[in-house]
């Protein structure tokens, strides 16, 4: 069968459940590291997960934000939390990247970790917060979809 995404660049999929070594590095699924080869971006992420960014998205989010007025407090607010938790990662030759301990500490993750793929991101949860947020979530999702996408017909 024919890959159906292998025209579309750079479209991040899949969920994924590897453990953090002792170093707090992170194994990258193999599915992602074409993407993230030459380089990324980590930084805090909504609901306290981390978003992986390739470069190129990192830039473009990053352009976008700072568009915004800076007499927006909340514009203000939202560069600095984004910002000052970015690091920006290679990955090694076996696909590891590490993770900050800041990181690690906003995003409560110790052992056992989800990694998906939202897109054009990549997120790193703390495995049980992940099958939290699911649990919670997922039965809005048929509800939202109308919201969401409104010219979409499943």
């Amino acid at each position: 069968m024919a890959d159906v995404f292998a025209g579309v660049p750079g479209l991040l999929l899949g969920t994924y459940t590897p453990r953090l070594d002792d170093k707090g590095r992170l194994i990258l699924p193999a599915k992602f590291r074409s993407q993230l080869a030459t380089g990324l971006v980590m930084t805090r992420g909504q609901e306290h997960c981390l978003y992986l960014l390739p470069l190129d998205e990192f830039q473009r989010m990053y352009d976008k934000i700072r568009q915004a007025p800076i007499t927006s407090k909340q514009a203000r607010d939202y560069l600095r939390v984004f910002m000052s938790g970015a690091s920006q990662e290679q990955p090694d030759k076996q696909g590891r990247i590490s993770i900050p301990s800041l990181l690690r500490q906003y995003a409560a993750l110790d052992r056992d970790v989800a990694v998906i793929g939202a897109g054009t991101r990549v997120e790193i949860w703390d495995l049980a917060a992940w099958e939290d947020y699911l649990a919670r979530t997922e039965g809005g999702y048929s509800d939202t979809a109308e919201e969401v996408l409104p010219d979409l017909h499943l």
